[in-house]
């Protein structure tokens, strides 16, 4: 009961960050009409949280190592509810500007602690489950928060779309001081600041390279994360060790998590006009129709640990690509038939496939770090994640958008986005079924003693 209680706290404060990432999509027009601001502005307002949590995962995740998950979660849950009230009262843009950049560092504080308590606290028979039911919220959590605010955007204002974090963190703030047990580890080394600043440079010059296709950006990330790589090669006590990416597990893990969850995003957001544009239908319905594919998501996500049970951790990803990759294909040979009903088999098809591949991934990636490096282990989850997904916005929709600008319908580009998903899994799916065959029958990852 205790461990239910502990995995029901950290899944309510992830809820929290994740349902904040996609929430204010649909408050563009309203944030732009209340305060005079140009599309731009608005794009900043929305972009910022995810810039400012993803540069700062790693060097807050190995805080929570040093300093105790439980304090620096219920930090960073203070601060990201003092922020999301800030920004809901805010009367200038500079102000709802400032606090979200705050709010993005609660949740850079917030995200890796909420795995690593699982990862560190939980015992081996019940943390493959526990990850499942993490990896399921950290996935269809963000499509659930965009339905809630865009109901809360038509029958109310957008400035109550800062009240579910806020009533979510306190749920997860009594929760959280209540059942979750505290757990650090000794700090034999001084922590690696510059390893701290060069990976936030470099993840940060990324991301705005995807978001904003900035090229000083994109050389400002690659020779920072030459720097990062270089220097922790140097390193005794190294915020990451990036030998470890010569374990199959952790590369593999992070291959299958950047693929899936960069084929999600911009399945989604491919999706979501097309049910506007071709279909018609207003913001909150086009928001309702993708509820299934993050609920089949969800699902999936709370399955894959018992099937991983049955036939091995990697033979599960395998399947859950092989099904996505089958529901991309779905969708792009059945979209011409018009009408929601055509790509709702194929949707559902997705979100299992993606449900049952990601909890898989994620147990190799923090199984490959000892620990002692929990908190790092799972912030590197979160990094790949949120580039995978900056990654898959930003090819899927540019594809669609070529298509279009070249004379194209939004169907012949969405149809060319689907045909490049299935692509993109497929070569995944070839490199999975490769690993499976190489690995024991039993197909467990090599992990590092904890």
């Amino acid at each position: 009961m205790t461990h239910r209680k502990t995995l029901i706290a950290v899944s309510v404060a992830l809820m929290a960050v994740i349902s904040s990432v996609t929430g204010l999509n649909v408050a563009q027009p309203d944030l732009a009409a209340e305060f005079g601001a140009s599309q731009s502005t608005v794009l900043w307002i929305i972009n910022v949280y995810v810039l400012t949590l993803s540069a700062l995962l790693l060097p807050l995740g190995a805080v929570g190592d040093r300093w105790g998950r439980k304090p620096v979660l219920v930090a960073g849950l203070v601060v990201f509810g003092v922020s999301n009230v800030i920004a809901g009262v805010a009367q200038s843009v500079e102000l709802v500007l400032a606090a979200r950049v705050l709010s993005g560092i609660g949740a850079a504080t917030i995200m890796p602690v909420t795995l690593a308590v699982i990862t560190s606290t939980f015992p081996e028979r019940e943390r493959g489950r526990a990850i499942g039911v993490w990896t399921g919220v950290a996935g269809g959590g963000g499509l659930l928060g965009m339905f809630l605010s865009a109901v809360l955007v038509d029958w109310a204002s957008w400035r109550y779309l800062f009240v579910l974090p806020v009533v979510l963190v306190v749920v997860a703030l009594v929760m959280t001081t209540r059942s979750v047990p505290d757990s650090r580890e000794a700090a034999e080394h001084p922590f690696d600041v510059v390893g701290s600043v060069l990976s936030g440079v470099t993840v940060a010059g990324l991301i705005f390279f995807l978001h904003e296709g900035s090229v000083i950006s994109l050389v400002a990330g690659v020779a920072a994360g030459v720097a990062f790589v270089a220097w922790e090669l140097r390193q005794s006590a190294p915020l990451l060790d990036v030998r470890l990416f010569r374990e199959r597990g952790l590369a593999d893990g992070s291959a299958v998590l950047v693929t899936v969850f960069g084929v999600q995003a911009g399945v989604s957001i491919v999706l979501y006009p097309y049910f506007q544009t071709v279909l018609g239908w207003s913001g909150l319905l086009a928001t309702v129709a993708l509820l299934p594919m993050a609920g089949s998501m969800m699902v999936a996500s709370g399955l894959a640990p018992r099937l991983a049970e049955r036939i091995g951790p990697r033979a599960t990803t395998a399947t859950g690509i092989a099904l996505g990759g089958a529901g991309l294909a779905l969708m792009a040979v059945l979209v011409s038939a018009g009408g929601y009903p055509a790509i709702l088999p194929g949707m559902i098809a997705m979100g299992v496939g993606t449900g049952l591949s990601m909890p898989p991934a994620t147990e190799a990636i923090t199984g490959a770090l000892p620990r002692e490096r929990q908190g790092v282990a799972s912030a590197l989850n979160d990094v790949t994640r949120e580039l995978g997904t900056a990654l898959g916005v930003a090819f899927l929709g540019a594809l669609v958008a070529r298509t279009v600008d070249a004379g194209g319908s939004f169907v012949d580009g969405w149809r060319t986005a689907m045909w490049a998903g299935v692509a993109l899994m497929a070569v995944l799916l070839v490199t999975a079924v490769r690993a499976a065959r190489a690995t024991s029958p039993a197909g467990s990852p090599r992990t590092s003693s904890r």
